[in-house]
C-alpha cells in the first residue's frame, strides 16, 4: 500500500463499517481487522486528537501525558486542522452535538419533572 492518502481506496472498508449497528459490532470488527499494535496506534491517535481539539495543552504536554511522540502529535494535528479529509473534525463535531442534545434532553426532562410537580401540587 502506498502512503499517499490520495491513492488509498477505502471504499470496501467504509462500506463494511457502515453496516455495523452497535459499538460492540464496531469493536469486534476492529479487533478482527487490526493487530493489537494497530488498535493501540488508533486509540493513541484518537486520544491525541481529542486533546488537541480541546486546545488546552501543548504538544510537549500531550506527549508527556500520553507517551506519544511529538511527531505523531504533529501528524494528528495536521490531519485535524490542515488536510482536506476532515474525518477527525466530522466526528468531533458530531460528538459535541450529541453531548449538547443529551444536555438539552436532560434540561427538558428537568423542566417536565418540575411541571409535573407543579401539576401534582395543584
Amino acid at each position: 500500500m502506498d502512503d499517499d492518502h490520495h491513492s488509498v481506496d477505502l471504499t470496501d472498508i467504509a462500506e463494511a463499517i457502515l453496516l455495523l449497528r452497535t459499538k460492540s459490532e464496531v469493536e469486534s470488527f476492529l479487533m478482527d481487522l487490526c493487530t493489537p499494535q494497530e488498535i493501540k496506534a488508533l486509540r493513541e491517535r484518537w486520544y491525541v486528537c481529542q486533546l488537541l481539539h480541546s486546545r488546552k495543552l501543548s504538544y510537549r504536554t500531550i506527549s508527556e501525558l500520553t507517551g506519544v511522540s511529538t511527531t505523531t502529535i504533529t501528524r494528528v494535528s495536521r490531519f485535524l486542522n490542515d488536510e482536506p479529509y476532515h474525518g477527525y473534525r466530522t466526528v468531533l463535531e458530531r460528538m459535541e452535538k450529541n453531548v449538547e442534545n443529551a444536555n438539552n434532553n436532560d434540561d427538558h426532562a428537568v423542566e417536565r419533572t418540575a411541571g409535573l410537580r407543579k401539576a401534582v401540587r395543584r
